[in-house]
């Protein structure tokens, strides 16, 4: 049987599990919130980045990975946008939140400067070791998804899909969403070959991607 490409990440063995546990039982904190590269925190830890369109769950997910109700706070209005959040996770490590993308109503110049920080952060940032793109398991990769998958590529940064949501969806078109991601997954060559399903309400993948973070420390 000819194996799937870009299969589900496996759930973590024992002591993998408990790294990432002991990883993310660290303190969380907000450090600053970016918008311009002179505000960027020294490049002096590990550093992992999220990437998402808006309402995707990416603050909920980061809540989740941190165990910190309300670390990540999410929002609707086009200028919080504008800012690379930085958070501490313990001393070595830092998440990263970038803007949620795919705001119909923001004002172009306000996307453009986005754009601009953004493929800034991402082609100059010497500490950055994994983007995880966040795609709702309800519907797919979109169009607006391709422009970051794309910029990725350009930037050489490698990414990992994790799917969100994926206690909103049933299996028969779960499998569908998997395909069809899959799919576009193949087109570029910075994608990372395992993806990561996810449910932020039911704590499910939250075990495993926090196993996988602790791996690239």
């Amino acid at each position: 049987m000819t194996a799937l490409p870009f299969p589900l990440a496996d759930p973590p063995d024992t002591a993998e599990a408990e790294r990432g546990r002991k990883l993310f039982a660290g303190q969380s904190e907000f450090l600053k919130g970016v918008v311009a590269m002179s505000g960027l925190p020294p490049a002096d830890r590990l550093e992992i980045c999220f990437a998402g369109r808006s309402n995707v769950g990416k603050s909920s997910l980061i809540n989740a990975l941190t165990g910190t109700r309300g670390l990540a706070r999410a929002s609707n209005t086009p200028g919080r946008t504008q800012e690379i959040n930085f958070f501490t996770q313990g001393p070595d490590l830092y998440l990263v939140d970038l803007p949620g993308y795919g705001f119909a109503n923001a004002p172009l110049p306000v996307v453009e400067k986005w754009q601009r920080l953004l493929k800034q952060y991402l082609s100059g940032r010497p500490s950055l070791r994994r983007a995880f793109v966040l795609i709702d398991a309800r519907h797919g990769v979109k169009p607006v998804d391709e422009e970051i998958l794309s910029l990725l590529d350009r930037s050489a940064v490698t990414f990992q899909c994790v799917l969100t949501k994926a206690d909103k969806v049933k299996e028969k078109e779960r499998d569908r969403v998997l395909a069809q991601v899959r799919a576009a997954l193949a087109r570029h060559p910075a994608a990372y070959p395992e993806m990561v399903l996810t449910s932020s309400e039911k704590g499910d993948g939250i075990a495993t991607l926090r196993s996988i973070i602790a791996g690239l420390a």
